[in-house]
């Protein structure tokens, strides 16, 4: 062996596990955000006397923030490295906790949940941007379970949140939800000084290199797409026009820019990226959807109680943890996905014979389906994207993946409200269904087309 070889070897060759903590505390902020705040709404439209109408912004605010804030901010991260915007993130994060806490008024607290969107959008993109490098660094592809840990922690934080939340009311008042960030942003920041790496790099003293224009129009673009299917009415009709006049013009800057945000020659020759984008969209437009409609379908027409409802859909979320621990240890990707969504067409088309006499066994038993869906086809998308994306743009292509699952959230929404205009009876979760089946159906075929998904390369474990 040459003196050289020995000296371009890496020292060690293991994942720095020191990086798990923040990194998996970090990407837990926004989903325990999203979910804590259902519980809240009533209280605090209560305490300043707004229509459930108003404080619903307090759920699309951080919806809208983070879908713009991941790319955005994930761009930043490959620019000038993840432990300032990760530091600076839940700094943020702490800043909109205290904000809200003190809020005097409705609109202070959706200025909160800005900030807090804004904060947690920092975490995911320093993830993935750390885990890539950990791979390069040490010449070995990255372990299966630091990627598995992250999906895990989203759905745990995700099924927990609501009763964290009814919690914390319970012992303190609804401003207790927002408390909550000042102590976990503080672990974020103290485990983050203490444990990611100082990455020093010419780029990071190259402010000019930041195309701020085509980041403006990326944001008018998505906001503009994100309002109108939040109230998708023809009274909006400017919103769509605005969109595609800013999707116009970012397109031909990114094109004629040497430094681009979105750099579309080399995203557009990127089919295999694109294509998990989609399965993305497609993946959550119908998650969203069935747990936005099929809840309410429980409470309204079915006559469940809230707490009768979260017990029904209890199996769901502990079957989808445990399918993402199980598959975490295998390292296939397109099976993980053709099985995702062939559980979820079965899960669509049993919503379709569906009716107010149903037995409970067998609406417990569609979680054994959507459980497994949500278990299988976030987790393979990440993976897949890991593998997929420019390694100098991993940052901002993480952040895009989070702001398609933001989108499929926003159309599920939009679907919801069209399905159940004249409330959440068996007819509007019939119609609801038809509109999920051929998205379901869409995934599969997107899936079992996409041939690059083979040679993926697996997630070790070390």
């Amino acid at each position: 062996m040459t003196v050289g070889s020995t000296l371009n070897r890496p020292s060690n060759t293991r994942f720095d596990r020191k990086l798990s903590a923040p990194l998996v505390l970090g990407s837990m902020l926004n989903p325990v955000n999203s979910t804590m705040i259902s519980v809240s709404l009533i209280p605090i439209g209560l305490a300043f006397g707004v229509p459930p109408s108003t404080t619903a912004w307090l759920v699309s605010a951080l919806y809208l923030t983070t879908a713009v804030g991941q790319p955005v901010i994930g761009r930043l991260v490959d620019r000038f490295g993840p432990r300032p915007l990760y530091l600076a993130g839940s700094a943020l994060v702490g800043i909109g906790g205290l904000l809200g806490t003190l809020a005097p008024s409705l609109g202070f607290l959706i200025a909160a949940r800005v900030l807090i969107g804004l904060g947690t959008s920092a975490a995911y993109p320093a993830a993935m941007f750390l885990i890539r490098r950990e791979a390069e660094r040490t010449g070995r592809d990255t372990p299966g379970g630091i990627l598995t840990a992250l999906s895990v922690a989203g759905q745990t934080t995700g099924v927990l949140g609501p009763t964290l939340g009814g919690v914390l009311i319970d012992v303190g008042g609804w401003r207790t939800i927002f408390a909550v960030n000042l102590p976990l942003a503080l672990a974020c920041v103290v485990l983050g000084m203490l444990r990611l790496p100082k990455i020093p790099t010419p780029r990071r003293a190259d402010v000019g290199g930041i195309d701020t224009p085509g980041m403006t129009l990326f944001a008018t673009m998505l906001t503009a797409a994100m309002l109108f299917l939040m109230n998708p009415h023809v009274s909006n009709w400017y919103l769509p026009v605005l969109a595609v006049a800013a999707a116009a013009a970012l397109t031909f800057r990114e094109l004629h820019t040497a430094k681009p945000f979105l750099d579309l020659r080399v995203l557009g020759g990127n089919l295999p990226l694109l294509a998990t984008f989609l399965r993305q969209l497609l993946s959550y437009t119908v998650a969203y959807a069935f747990l936005y409609g099929f809840t309410q379908w429980l409470e309204e027409c079915r006559g469940l109680s809230a707490s009768s409802t979260g017990l029904i859909l209890l199996p769901m979320s502990l079957i989808g943890i445990g399918t993402s621990i199980l598959a975490g240890r295998r390292s296939e990707v397109r099976g993980k996905l053709v099985i995702g969504s062939i559980a979820m067409i079965a899960a669509c088309s049993i919503l379709l014979f569906l009716n107010s006499s149903t037995t409970i066994w067998i609406l417990v038993g569609i979680g054994v389906f959507t459980g497994t869906q949500q278990g299988l086809n976030g987790l393979a998308n990440q993976n897949a994207l890991y593998h997929q994306a420019d390694p100098e743009r991993m940052g901002s292509s993480a952040g895009l993946l989070r702001t398609f699952t933001y989108l499929g959230a926003m159309v599920a929404a939009a679907a919801v409200a069209a399905a159940f205009g004249h409330g959440a009876d068996t007819s509007g979760l019939h119609n609801l269904a038809l509109f999920l089946l051929p998205c379901a159906a869409l995934l599969l075929v997107v899936t079992l087309a996409d041939r690059s998904l083979s040679h993926v390369v697996p997630a070790n474990p070390q």
